[in-house]
């Protein structure tokens, strides 16, 4: 038997390193990469090794022109918006070693873990489309166009932003991505201190995220170019000052492209 220390955890960043005799706790010092970064309230200097992305509801059925938010007369324009900063920002990062999130909202089949009042979010009425039934006029087979439904073509990310096989994919189910997910698990695994944000809806699933990352202590970067609202402009404007007042900062991705 050998008495070489084998490493024990699914992410490098995480990691015990073990044999049949000892535990060796100590995980791997990382070396700090500060980047100065421009941002209200103030400008700031992330770490990029403890940085990660996270990239929320840029799917079909919130972004695409026949996705289910365009079917109940919503213009998607807005919400397309983020597509070309990300397009830009998303290789610099993953060239960086900054790890990117997708997460997508993606609920069962069987809605089990929906409660009528997040059911309601989507059917206010009981008898509209809402979180599992079937989308009319979706551009995909009738099997696959199920409303926000986990590995249905509303779930999926939009073509223009392409997943890298590195990064990482949570599927939510509730405005907020920390609520009854792994999201919190994967990122202290991944020791991560700050994160950055983008996405859809700004002043709803994008912010409750950002709030609720704040409360469990991470550091919080609203991106602003790369996230967007299809709510009235004051929503945005509400996001912009209470995410500068109380959760965090701003800061454009433009700041990033090193």
């Amino acid at each position: 038997m050998t008495n070489t220390r084998l490493p024990l955890g699914s992410s490098h960043r995480n990691q015990w390193q073990v044999n049949a005799a000892q535990c060796d706790l100590v995980r791997v010092n990382r070396t700090a990469r500060p980047l100065a970064l421009p941002a209200l309230p103030q400008n700031i200097v992330i770490d990029l090794a403890r940085t990660a992305l996270i990239v929320i509801d840029m799917q079909n059925d919130f972004c695409h022109p026949q996705g289910w938010l365009a079917s109940i007369g919503v213009d998607v324009a807005p919400a397309r918006q983020p597509i070309k900063p990300l397009q830009a920002v998303l290789p610099t990062l993953r060239s960086l070693r900054v790890p990117v999130l997708w997460l997508n909202w993606g609920n069962r089949p069987d809605k089990l873990n929906l409660s009528p009042s997040a059911l309601h979010v989507y059917n206010g009425d009981g008898q509209s489309v809402g979180l599992g039934d079937v989308l009319p006029g979706a551009p995909c087979d009738a099997s696959q166009n199920h409303m926000l439904q986990a590995g249905s073509w509303g779930a999926a990310v939009v073509n223009e932003l392409v997943k890298a096989p590195t990064d990482i994919s949570i599927d939510k189910y509730r405005m907020s991505g920390f609520q009854d997910t792994c999201l919190d698990s994967v990122l202290r695994n991944l020791d991560i201190q700050t994160i950055l944000f983008a996405g859809v809806n700004a002043d709803q699933c994008v912010l409750a995220t950002l709030m609720d990352a704040n409360f469990s202590g991470y550091d919080c970067v609203l991106l602003q170019d790369c996230s967007a609202t299809t709510s009235p402009s004051f929503c945005w404007d509400s996001t912009l000052y209470n995410v500068r007042q109380c959760f965090g900062f701003t800061a454009l991705s433009t700041g990033l492209l090193t």
